[in-house]
């Protein structure tokens, strides 16, 4: 009745799942209805996200949320939304994109089962639509591999998706199956049977359960009942009315109100405040090392103070070097093997309801098939530390499948990222422990390479804090690099100094948020001249980050060196070159910019 109201929702989606819910929320979950963030509770997910209305439905009649509430969803002023969002405290992570609650699923039983030790469950109701999702089948084989028998799978079968049928229709024999062969207990129910369902939602289980509920489309509107062409369409209120008295009419004992069992209270507390490394980096100036391998030590290092410090890997754990952080915490290490979208998701499902800061690497280019997950665990308020190692041309003869060049792009793009992109091994440290405390997905840009030393162990950083590390009266251009190109820029001004030509080399350490001021002071003292060199994409890197903070600067010479075309394997060296953003190339934007400006005069 409330789609009709507000003109919106998927009441049809809704209908199909309407005794799953029921018996899920008043006979087999165990939580407490005036505290839905309890520790202790049975966790939910509703994967298929446009069913929400079914979801506030049930918190109405807990009595959690008013019936006036539900009455003005989906409106601007209202705090339940088209899909589900944490703005609800029931709500740990949004769902809408659909897919991906089962592997957020999956994290969240893995914090239970290996990391509380405790008895809470997880269900995750998804729907026959997004069974054709390629990440639903990465959670499935990391949930059989890692025998979550603390989490329950129901499938809504309900035959219909948005424009067609789903592929098997109501074949639930071969659902079961798939089911069977990705590890799972796979169980045949009538989903409107409530018997049937209270019946397999008490099974004992000795690995993940999936309940493969048999449904309608629409179940209790004559109308759009098995139907084509009600998906996402509401009833007229007319309609809607006549609906709603029929199912009264069928309500026994109307008055009685029903509370779910409580849960057993053995989840320990947890704080994740004040997440500290116990001293400062160790490592001296000019010594050399990858701050890939400075990423997992200080992991690892992060670790030994912290128990609820986790890490996961995709199968690249000796390259990223979280593998450090798996020798030392072998209980605290997840391996997602090669399958970035469920690492992503499963990171969020750790990460939710604060149980572990969460730390999860793999190799820069690959973050951008889990882009998606990124952006629903931004929308789930998330807070989860992704390393993106080996990025952009350092990887050099591996090719242009394994250089990193869009990662700042997509994380820029995301409204609560934060972007650390590290120079030396000190800087790393330092970005692994303001991660750990700093809201919201924030990335870490690694490089293969070693690289020397620049900064004291001492040295003190700050989010959005950029650091001036080559300096003098003379300076004639600001040059701002980061990562490999930093050290290029440093070299070349060893090169240019030799022709008695200045430059001052800015590290912006993160490159969102950008330290704009710092950046504004300098392109000021060296007369509105500045360069940016970055081993990323032309478009939507560090180049782009500086002229959209500079934009209103008078009097600007700006020059961006970036890699423009798709690249090529070689030697590193060799492509710095061809691609113009090593040290002979900035020397050269350099003397040419000068050279412009004398010409001027």
């Amino acid at each position: 009745y409330a789609t009709s109201v507000v003109l919106l929702g998927h009441p049809t989606s809704c209908c199909s799942v309407a005794e799953i819910m029921s018996v899920l929320f008043f006979h087999t979950m165990k939580y407490r209805p005036d505290d839905p963030k309890n520790p202790n509770n049975d966790r939910f997910i509703l994967s298929k996200g446009h069913a929400a209305p079914v979801l506030y439905s049930v918190w109405v009649e807990i009595g959690f949320l008013k019936e006036s509430e539900l009455m003005s969803m989906c409106q601007v002023d209202s705090t339940l939304e088209g899909h589900p969002t944490p703005k609800q405290q029931f709500v740990d992570v949004a769902t809408g994109s659909l897919g991906q609650g089962l592997g957020m699923a999956c994290g969240m039983a893995y914090t239970a089962k290996y990391f509380d030790k405790s008895s809470y469950h997880v269900y995750c109701l998804l729907g026959d639509g997004e069974m054709s999702e390629g990440a639903v089948w990465e959670a499935m084989a990391f949930a059989s591999y890692y025998q979550l028998d603390n989490l329950l799978a129901i499938l809504d079968i309900n035959r219909l998706g948005q424009s067609d049928p789903a592929p098997l229709q109501h074949h639930v024999e071969k659902y079961q199956r798939r089911c069977e062969a990705f590890g799972w207990h796979a169980i045949i129910v009538d989903g409107h049977s409530v018997e049937e369902l209270c019946k397999a939602m008490s099974q004992q289980r000795h690995q993940p359960t999936a309940i493969i509920a048999k449904t309608i489309k629409g179940k209790g509107i004559p109308v759009a009942e098995d139907k084509m062409g009600w998906h996402g369409k509401v009833l007229s209120k007319d309609m809607a009315e006549s609906v709603m008295r029929d199912l009264q009419s069928r309500i026994l004992n109307s008055n009685k109100r029903m509370y779910p069992a409580s849960p057993i209270e053995d989840t320990p507390p947890v704080s994740l405040r004040n997440v500290r490394m116990p001293s400062a980096p160790n490592y001296k100036t000019g010594e050399k090392i990858a701050t890939c391998k400075a990423y997992g030590m200080a992991v690892a290092k992060l670790g030994r103070y912290n128990e609820r410090v986790v890490a996961m890997d995709v199968d690249t754990k000796n390259v990223t070097h979280s593998e450090i952080f798996k020798n030392e915490h072998p209980n605290r290490f997840i391996e997602c093997y090669s399958a970035e979208q469920n690492m992503v998701s499963v990171a969020t499902g750790c990460a939710a309801r604060d149980r572990n800061v969460v730390f999860a690497s793999g190799l820069a280019t690959f973050f951008t098939r889990a882009y998606d997950q990124l952006r629903m665990a931004a929308i789930s308020d998330s807070n989860i530390n992704l390393c993106g190692s080996h990025c952009g041309l350092s990887v050099g003869e591996d090719g242009p499948a394994h250089m990193g060049l869009e990662d700042m792009a997509i994380f820029r793009a995301i409204p609560t990222a934060t972007i650390f992109y590290p120079s030396d091994a000190v800087s790393t440290e330092k970005a692994v422990e303001l991660a750990a405390n700093t809201k919201g997905v924030c990335y870490i840009r690694t490089i293969r390479p070693e690289t020397a030393i620049i900064y004291n162990s001492n040295e003190d950083f700050h989010v959005g804090q950029a650091k001036v590390v080559c300096q003098s009266k003379e300076d004639q251009v600001t040059v701002i690099g980061a990562g490999m190109t930093l050290h290029e820029a440093l070299a070349a001004a060893e090169q240019l100094k030799k022709e008695r030509i200045y430059i001052r080399v800015i590290d912006p350490f993160t490159i969102k948020p950008l330290d704009a001021k710092t950046i504004i002071d300098h392109v000021r003292a060296t007369r509105g001249r500045v360069v940016t060199v970055e081993d990323h994409y032309y478009e939507g890197g560090l180049g782009e980050a500086v002229c959209s903070a500079i934009v209103n600067e008078p009097s600007l010479t700006f020059q961006r060196l970036a890699v423009v075309h798709v690249p090529r394997s070689g030697k590193m060296s060799d492509l710095l070159k061809i691609y113009g953003i090593d040290r002979d190339s900035i020397a050269q934007v350099v003397r040419k910019m000068l050279s412009s400006s004398a010409n001027a005069k």
